[in-house]
């Protein structure tokens, strides 16, 4: 039988590991954000959006909601009735509102402004989920303020 011995430095390293753990699972976390989406049960384009997410390493989930439950829920959460789509979704404290690229959401994760969150409105075509980006209309996506206000986020030319 072979005796076990741990030198000072090997009870140093183990020590820094167990402490590092702990910020390197909020990384891997933060590098995989959840968001929860509501949607019509049967709405393609919602699921061809929610199947991008989940492509870039979104944790989705889904809650079936439709008609006047879905438009109160948007105006609860602060979505105006003119930045309504056809889907809302949650993700770290910020709403979603429609067919909004990852890109913009990822910009959005990082910069943490002071707004409700990011909205398509209407369903655009070429826009994420709503046929290729090829053939795409040209569409806005807007930063939703606190007070309601909407502000251009970025542009997507046709």
């Amino acid at each position: 039988m072979t005796k076990l011995k741990m030198s000072r430095r090997a009870v140093l390293i183990g020590g820094t590991a167990l402490l590092a753990a702990p910020p390197l699972q909020v990384l891997a976390q933060a590098a995989t954000p959840s968001i929860h989406v509501l949607k019509d049960p049967d709405c393609g384009c919602c699921s061809a959006w929610i199947e991008i997410l989940e492509n870039e390493n979104f944790a989705v989930t889904v809650e079936p909601s439709a008609g006047a439950e879905l438009m109160r829920y948007k105006l609860a959460n602060g979505i105006p009735e003119e930045m309504a789509s056809c889907h809302s979704a949650r993700v770290n404290g910020y709403m979603i509102e429609g067919h909004v690229p990852v890109a913009d959401i990822r910009r959005l994760l990082d910069e943490r402004p002071d707004a409700v969150g990011l909205a398509v409105p209407g369903m655009p075509y070429g826009s994420p989920g709503m046929g290729p980006e090829s053939e795409r209309e040209a569409y806005d996506v807007f930063l939703i303020r606190r007070n309601g206000v909407a502000e251009p986020f970025s542009r997507y030319g046709a």
